[in-house]
């Protein structure tokens, strides 16, 4: 996450979609920084000095950790909400910007969610119609999928399978979205998925590849941290996707990657992924310790020595690395913290906006300001003329890419239906992650492993609605002239309470000068080549390399 804070989504193998991401634990059950890089060291302690649970040897971190110590179910570092919150209120339901021509007949309530089969009702389907309803609108009331799909609205197989293996962490990040903002869901979970779950993840993920002659499926192993697990056990969820993907459908490719915040990167666990083909994506802020001071652990002590000796040793093994993931912080200098990331030698960095909304708007968010463009924009420029290619930088280059009409794998930009699925330590089948930054519950569709298929999660209204394409946008996104690039921004960033999902993204602002001004940066780079041509050659002083890099 994955970059469980406020962001994006877990790192996934080259060329797929990308997921959701969380990270931390408020039950801390394995050591945070191994001091030598394969022996561990004495459990968290919180604030005030107690341990949550005695020192546990590498060798049992599968072992299903115990509960927390407070009986209510409280994060360790938090204190209970206040007790009568009041629930938002239901607006007028007034369509905000007009109905697309496309799926206007589709804008009448919806029946309620049931089971297709009709052999099992949905996990408390009234609360949970009630509570979609109330914050989002658009889609649970305004959308009918029946009649979006007699309108021409196809449904996409889902092709990147995040398995949330587990749904604790050894971090406290201040800032996580999977356990500070809005949805509290983890404290329902499991802390660990089971074998049985994921073998009935593997038979539904195998049924669903053969159903729909996929040529790949891409698992994401994610959490919390994954890499709680001891190292001999990381790799059985993958090792049984695959098992039964080649007898369902023998022709789909499996990929895997494990998302994790580095801390507890050993040569063991680097090892066992190795053998699995299981590639590594690291979430961190920056390269330098000022740049992680909210990446902490239980007793807020900082995270950044553990997770920068995890990366010093996963650089020593390319093969295994897939990147690293940063949250833009409006507080760090922009190249500073572009240059620091390179110090760990990542073959490809995932700049991320904050996860934030209308309601809930960004540090430094500003009607007639741009800082996130700026920020942005400062490393794009040390990025682009730096003649040669020391890393991929995947935004910039997905804007590139969208630019020259190139297809994507992104959700957080342009027009690709998304095609992600969450399965939860307790089997239960979810929307991306991102959607926890928006109220309780946004990622639920109240379907599992046992009760439905993923044919039948293609139908629930939340991922119809983000397979619609420009149907689903705002009316001011469906006029812009951006909008095959912007995409109406990240589906979580479009969020309003009391009104779902279809305004404008709230980082529109930002997104407009940052597109435009990679636009002129690859025209004016197209038109020097052409120049050139036949003699110039791409990385000549003052002509970027990247773009046949990106092209290829």
């Amino acid at each position: 996450m994955g970059r469980a804070v406020r962001n994006g989504s877990p790192l996934p193998a080259p060329g797929s979609p990308d997921p959701t991401t969380p990270h931390r634990d408020p039950v801390p059950d394995a050591p945070a920084a191994p001091a030598d890089e394969d022996q561990a060291v004495p459990a968290h302690r919180d604030p005030a000095g107690h341990s949550h649970r005695d020192p546990v040897p590498p060798a049992h971190l599968e072992q299903v950790p115990p509960a927390p110590d407070d009986p209510a179910g409280q994060h360790p570092n938090r204190a209970p909400a206040a007790p009568g919150q009041p629930a938002l209120q239901d607006p007028a339901m007034q369509y905000p910007y007009g109905a697309p021509a496309a799926v206007a007949q589709t804008l009448r309530p919806a029946p309620a969610l049931h089971d297709p089969a009709g052999q099992h009702p949905l996990l408390d389907p009234a609360a949970q119609r009630t509570r979609h309803a109330r914050h989002a609108p658009w889609p649970y009331t305004r959308l009918d999928v029946a009649a979006a799909r007699a309108a021409g609205h196809r449904p996409h197989p889902v092709r990147q399978f995040v398995l949330k293996t587990r749904s604790r962490c050894n971090l406290a990040c201040t800032y996580c979205y999977v356990y500070e903002m809005a949805d509290q869901g983890w404290r329902d979970q499991p802390p660990v998925m089971t074998p049985a779950t994921f073998a009935r993840a593997a038979q539904r993920i195998a049924e669903h590849a053969a159903a729909h002659d996929l040529p790949r499926v891409d698992l994401v192993l994610h959490g919390g941290e994954p890499l709680l697990t001891a190292p001999a056990r990381l790799a059985e969820p993958v090792d049984a996707v695959r098992t039964a993907v080649a007898e369902a459908a023998p022709h789909t490719r499996v990929t895997a990657t494990v998302q994790t915040n580095g801390t507890l990167l050993t040569r063991g666990r680097l090892a066992a992924l190795a053998a699995a083909g299981i590639r590594v994506g690291v979430s961190l802020d920056g390269g330098l310790p000022a740049h992680n001071t909210r990446r902490v652990d239980h007793a807020g002590r900082p995270g950044f020595g553990a997770a920068a000796r995890g990366l010093r040793l996963l650089a020593r093994h390319p093969q295994s690395y897939a990147g690293v993931l940063c949250v833009v912080d409006l507080d760090q200098d922009p190249v500073e913290t572009y240059e620091s990331l390179l110090a760990f030698a990542p073959p490809s960095i995932g700049l991320l906006l904050p996860l934030a909304n209308w309601s809930d708007p960004p540090p430094g968010h500003h009607p007639d300001r741009t800082p996130y463009a700026d920020w942005l924009l400062a490393v794009f420029e040390r990025w682009w003329h730096d003649g040669v290619r020391r890393t991929r930088i995947r935004l910039f280059e997905e804007i590139i890419a969208l630019l020259l009409g190139l297809p994507t794998a992104t959700e957080t930009l342009g027009l690709t239906p998304a095609a992600t699925a969450v399965i939860e330590t307790d089997g239960s089948i979810e929307q991306a992650d991102s959607l926890k930054s928006a109220y309780e519950g946004a990622a639920a569709t109240g379907m599992t492993l046992d009760t439905h298929s993923f044919d039948q999660f293609l139908d629930h209204p939340g991922l119809a609605a983000r397979q619609l394409g420009r149907d689903a946008l705002a009316a001011p996104c469906r006029a812009c002239e951006l909008v095959e690039v912007c995409g109406g921004g990240h589906y979580p960033h479009r969020y309003r309470a009391g009104e779902g999902f279809r305004q404008p993204s709230v980082y529109c602002a930002d997104l407009q000068p940052l597109i435009r001004h990679i636009a002129a940066a690859v025209e004016h780079a197209v038109r020097h080549a052409a120049a050139q041509a036949p003699t110039g050659t791409p990385g000549t002083p003052g002509t970027p390399a990247h773009p046949p890099a990106v092209a290829s």
